[in-house]
């Protein structure tokens, strides 16, 4: 009987420890090695991006603990393997010079994080991209798509995406989700058809705002190259970060529940206030018109979006704000607010937040742990102290 993912949450990866309630966490830098010729074989293993036949030799090709948030986390994802990096980038790095030979091309939508759009469109990898929208992905594979890339729900907007539509449209290129806002808790992308489900670990996952990490989950076959990838960046996670993921998991179920309890009620009464132009939360009516919650997604998530008149509202209702934090990132214990035109889609080009919905007003939200009613005092606070236009509602 498959357990619940609340369950799994708390239990998955943590066995194999002798009489150790918690997973240890091993900082070896290096192994003995008392057999060396098991250890060149295990050696020639994980070059080719396998797992240690039995000693691992050397920290940068394979780390006990981190390999027992990555066996967790495939559990929830429901993949054979989960292959982790040092931070969000470096996993989407990986999976770009992976999946994508020389030469080829990325089909991806927008917006997504203000760093992907950045790396993807920099030419730095060698890799070209083309952005598109859900609707266009068949029309738009050519003979050089390698890989077709989606975030849902979508950073900084929240909006959705119906992923079985666009692995439909993509035939047989892969596609890869980054589901960071989900979680696996909400969106299981390899269930749906994708090849390869992407989270920033950072987030969500860890949960307290002490880690940075990615994620890439995926068949084994497709995680040996993302591990080839690792052995020879030396992109591996550090083991405490590996520790703290994988006890993070195991407050994750109700963290979401809480945290998406309190955004959708954020999301009703900023609807409401004559000071907003528009909210952003999948769970208000227009948000979600493929009807995706209930569908694809088991909740709406504790992110949310909403649309002041200008940037020098957005900047001063953070700086009358009490209890919300100004700070980029999400997935944290207390309520993160920041200005993605200014900050995390900065380096994004113009068109490109153009395209992708980045207005000069808009604000993302990611809800924590406190009161709701608290939250709501200080934003309400804040956007009384504004000078700002009454909104035609």
């Amino acid at each position: 009987m498959m357990e619940a993912l609340s369950t799994l949450a708390v239990h998955a990866g943590r066995s194999g420890h002798g009489l150790g309630h918690a997973p240890p966490i091993d900082l070896s830098s290096t192994w003995r090695l008392p057999d060396p010729v098991a250890a060149t074989e295990s050696l020639d293993a994980m070059a080719l991006g396998g797992l240690p036949t039995g000693n691992p030799v050397y920290a940068r090709l394979h780390n006990p603990t981190v390999a027992g948030f990555e066996r967790a986390l495939a559990m929830l994802e429901g993949a054979e393997a989960s292959v982790s990096f040092g931070s969000g980038m470096a996993a989407i790095t990986a999976l770009v010079l992976a999946a994508v030979p020389a030469g080829g091309e990325v089909l991806a939508v927008r917006p997504v994080y203000g760093g992907t759009d950045h790396l993807l469109g920099s030419g730095l990898l060698g890799r070209t991209v083309r952005w598109v929208q859900p609707d266009e992905v068949a029309e738009a594979i050519g003979p050089q798509t390698a890989l077709v890339m989606v975030e849902t729900p979508a950073n900084p907007t929240v909006d959705l995406i119906d992923v079985e539509s666009v692995v439909a449209a993509a035939g047989a290129v892969p596609v890869a989700v980054d589901a960071t806002f989900a979680t696996p808790l909400r969106l299981r992308p390899l269930e749906l058809g994708a090849r390869y489900s992407i989270h920033s670990a950072t987030k969500c996952l860890g949960g307290h705002g002490d880690v940075v990490a990615g994620v890439v989950s995926c068949s084994e076959d497709d995680a040996r190259p993302l591990r080839q990838v690792r052995v020879a960046t030396g992109g591996i996670l550090h083991p405490l970060a590996g520790y703290l993921l994988h006890r993070g998991l195991q407050t994750l179920a109700v963290r979401m529940d809480r945290s998406e309890a309190s955004a959708t009620t954020l999301a009703e009464r900023l609807a409401a206030h004559p000071r907003v132009l528009q909210v952003r939360h999948p769970s208000l009516p227009g948000c979600d018109p493929h009807g995706l919650v209930g569908r694809q997604l088991s909740g709406p998530g504790a992110v949310l979006a909403f649309e002041l008149d200008s940037e020098a509202s957005a900047r001063a209702l953070m700086q009358s704000l009490r209890l919300l934090v100004p700070a980029v990132s999400l997935g944290s214990v207390d309520t993160l607010i920041q200005h993605p035109a200014s900050l995390t889609h900065r380096v994004v080009s113009e068109e490109g937040k153009e395209a992708g919905g980045v207005s000069a007003g808009l604000m993302r939200v990611s809800v924590g742990l406190e009161d709701v009613e608290d939250l709501w005092a200080d934003l309400a606070q804040g956007l009384a102290s504004l000078e700002l236009p009454v909104a035609a509602k």
